[in-house]
């Protein structure tokens, strides 16, 4: 490890967010083919399945909460401490200080809308002093027409113009497309599936508003000698039936006389079953988010080598985040050494998914510690001595 000469101190002037756009903008550049941004209609339409479909929602927080947790490790002890405390307590736009809330909404934007875009914020004098999560509706990513470099642009009234010090932006795509710098998003093929099922949930909604609330018809069939005063009896019974069915009087009989049916309104209507179609749908956005379902509260019927199974496809799913994580952690760590004078070497190290793992391992290395000890004491002849 090598240690430069500190720089002096001097009173910085904070440099302010590159990727914040002005909201007044109009797409300059629709017949340009190196131009696909996410639109506003796409980023607005996977916030709404979230709002909507809530088992989406925490299935992406479950994915997040369990891939983020990493240290930063250094050769150098003291310079490790510093580092970290410095990542502890950095400011993550105006209301976080904290770089694991960077990351977890570094990785949120990128699950949710395909790309994330963050900026690793400077003074003046080149000292990193913060993080910004930028909103992918401010700004926009440009290819040149080689398709091997790209750079960050932000939307503002007159047009969109490339920030200034792009070496400060960090860009994630998940799953890009060919030919296209902008990601997949996780919820991508899950509009459809959405649509269905928010149209079964809102006809059980339907259905319960009429026939939960029960309603009745009454019919009065006056006798021919009663005919002239059928008006009259009628009105009776509508008083009766009414004082009968309110709120306030409690249970009470009805008394009529006459012929007289009541009936309930759709008795004979017969609704349609839920559960296949609702299960239908979920199985396929739980397929979709590599989940195990008994993480999302579905009782679904399972085994504990099937559980073992999505355990494990979820780990190497967690796997694949984290190391397009780590880069851009990386980034930020070197871009703050570099600012206060250091050159030396660190490692992201990420955290065990889940306790289950470590158990395992344990239960694995004692079971092999058994074995080997027992082999020590077993002599050629196959006796225990």
């Amino acid at each position: 490890m090598g240690i430069l000469d500190k720089r002096k101190k001097k009173k910085r002037t904070l440099g302010g967010v590159q990727t914040v756009a002005s909201r007044m903008f109009k797409h300059p550049f629709s017949f340009i083919n190196e131009y696909s941004p996410l639109s506003h209609s796409q980023i607005r339409l996977y916030e709404s399945i979230r709002e909507a479909v809530p088992i989406i929602d925490a299935a992406i927080e479950k994915i997040i909460r369990l891939t983020c947790d990493f240290s930063v490790k250094c050769e150098n002890t003291k310079l490790e401490k510093e580092l970290n405390r410095f990542l502890n307590n950095m400011p993550v736009g105006a209301s976080s200080r904290d770089i694991k809330s960077f990351v977890s909404a570094y990785l949120d934007s990128m699950l949710t809308y395909g790309t994330a875009v963050g900026e690793i914020v400077a003074d003046d004098n080149g000292d990193v002093f913060g993080l910004y999560n930028a909103y992918l509706d401010d700004v926009m990513l440009v290819s040149d027409g080689s398709q091997m470099d790209m750079k960050v642009c932000v939307k503002g009234v007159g047009g969109a113009e490339p920030v200034s010090r792009q070496e400060l932006v960090c860009v994630t795509a998940l799953n890009p497309k060919k030919g296209n710098v902008y990601g997949t998003s996780l919820i991508g093929g899950l509009p459809f599936v959405c649509d269905i099922l928010l149209k079964i949930y809102n006809t059980i909604g339907v259905n319960w508003e009429r026939a939960g609330n029960v309603r009745y018809a009454i019919t009065y069939h006056p006798s021919p000698e009663n005919e002239r005063n059928a008006a009259s009896d009628i009105c009776k019974i509508a008083d009766e039936w009414s004082k009968a069915m309110s709120k306030g009087s409690g249970v009470s009989d009805f008394i009529a006389a006459g012929d007289v049916s009541i009936k309930v309104i759709g008795a004979d209507g017969e609704v349609l079953s839920s559960e296949v179609p609702v299960r239908q749908m979920l199985e396929q956005i739980v397929a979709k988010l590599s989940i195990p379902p008994f993480l999302l509260g579905l009782s679904w019927s399972t085994t504990e080598r099937m559980s073992s199974q999505q355990a494990d496809i979820l780990t190497s799913e967690l796997e694949y985040y984290r190391s397009l994580l780590t880069p851009v952690i990386s980034k930020i760590c070197s871009a703050y050494l570099i600012s206060r004078g250091y050159v030396a070497d660190f490692e992201v190290q990420w955290g065990n998914i889940n306790l289950q793992d470590e158990v395992e391992l344990a239960n694995a290395r004692y079971t092999n510690a058994q074995a080997k000890l027992l082999e020590m004491k077993i002599d050629g002849g196959g006796k225990v001595e």
